[in-house]
């Protein structure tokens, strides 16, 4: 781990403020896009035209041209500027971003990524977990991961089975999303041939789109979540993970706002997973270790009260999870003594008072 140049701590809380003001304009109106004209007939009308996640271009039609419909035009195009503006300066500070050594995703990945942000997926309560996250988690905590731990091209995103009814006019089609980026995913076959896809994978690419939720008893069968047009893989405890989440900025040539875990939260959660794999995925199991045993590490040198307030939560789930994540403790004990004898010390205390 090596800790960012306050520059860059700096530059990155800057963009994520820019990327909300941007999502905020772009959930009042300011679509990308603007209006054309054409001529029918010897009269003008105007169309909406617009690019749908992927990059697929679409005009929807909105009336003949006359005065009314001129003050609308001119009402949009001022605001549309000031959303270009902002697009502008995000894209100046991803530059300044890369050049000062912050965390950055692979160029495909954070292309299914912006698709899935304009789609809506994140602004439902999506959130990105996995690799991708710990990067993202990284530049949040002001640091720049180092060793093996970072290397994937599965994108793992986790939804509750019903999603935002703050909402009620967004649906976020992510099978229509990917397919609108051109590059060739399919959905994944899952070992029961009537169930529903979880999975789309780039044919002959390791790129992959996992989707995952809450399990709710002991069925292991794909969910369906209706305002995603997909279903998702349960996974027990991932509730815990889905209760606290913070906004992060996906750095490229540009920036992508996502939602995250708390990195606290994020942490536990990978030891209780690491203990959960089976032995074939051994290799799965110490990325998780070491995932874990990075962000703890730095939490209890910079957020200790983080870190106490997620042992917290874990006691409100009961014996299971507590007991799930003293089994990984003592797993990365192996790589990190003193970090998990910390927590540990921790989790007694609260479990006694």
């Amino acid at each position: 781990m090596q800790r960012q140049p306050l520059e860059v701590q700096t530059l990155y809380a800057e963009m994520l403020e820019q990327l909300v003001a941007l999502e905020a304009a772009r959930a009042i109106g300011h679509v990308p896009g603007g209006f054309v004209t054409k001529n029918v007939k010897g009269n003008d009308y105007y169309y909406f035209q617009y690019l749908e996640p992927g990059g697929a271009k679409r005009q929807t039609y909105v009336g003949r041209k006359d005065a009314l419909l001129e003050v609308v035009v001119e009402r949009f195009e001022r605001g549309h500027e000031t959303f270009r503006a902002d697009a502008s300066a995000i894209q100046r500070l991803s530059s300044l971003l890369r050049v000062g050594g912050a965390m950055l995703t692979d160029a495909p990945s954070a292309r299914v990524l912006s698709a899935l942000t304009d789609a809506g997926v994140f602004r439902l309560g999506g959130v990105l977990v996995g690799t991708h996250a710990f990067t993202v988690i990284g530049n949040l905590l002001g640091v720049r991961w180092t060793g093996g731990a970072m290397r994937t091209q599965d994108l793992d995103v986790a939804a509750p089975a019903t999603m935002q009814v703050a909402v009620p006019e967004l649906d976020a089609d992510i099978p229509s999303a990917l397919e609108g980026l051109n590059m060739g995913f399919l959905p994944v076959p899952g070992f029961d041939p009537k169930s529903p896809s979880t999975s789309f994978k780039v044919r002959g690419q390791g790129l992959r789109v996992d989707l995952v939720t809450p399990a709710r008893g002991a069925s292991t069968a794909p969910v369906s979540i209706p305002r995603l047009k997909a279903a998702a893989q349960p996974l027990r405890y991932l509730d815990f993970l889905l209760e606290a989440t913070v906004r992060g900025a996906v750095i490229d040539g540009g920036g992508v706002l996502v939602s995250v875990p708390d990195p606290a939260r994020f942490a536990l959660h990978k030891l209780v997973v690491a203990g959960e794999r089976p032995v074939t995925s051994q290799v799965k199991s110490e990325k998780d270790l070491r995932q874990a045993a990075a962000v703890l590490g730095v939490l209890l040198e910079d957020r200790e009260g983080d870190v106490e307030l997620a042992l917290q939560a874990v006691s409100a789930y009961g014996s299971g999870l507590a007991t799930r994540l003293t089994k990984g403790l003592s797993a990365m004990a192996r790589l990190e003594p003193a970090t998990a004898e910390r927590v540990a010390q921790m989790l007694e205390a609260i479990a006694a008072s």
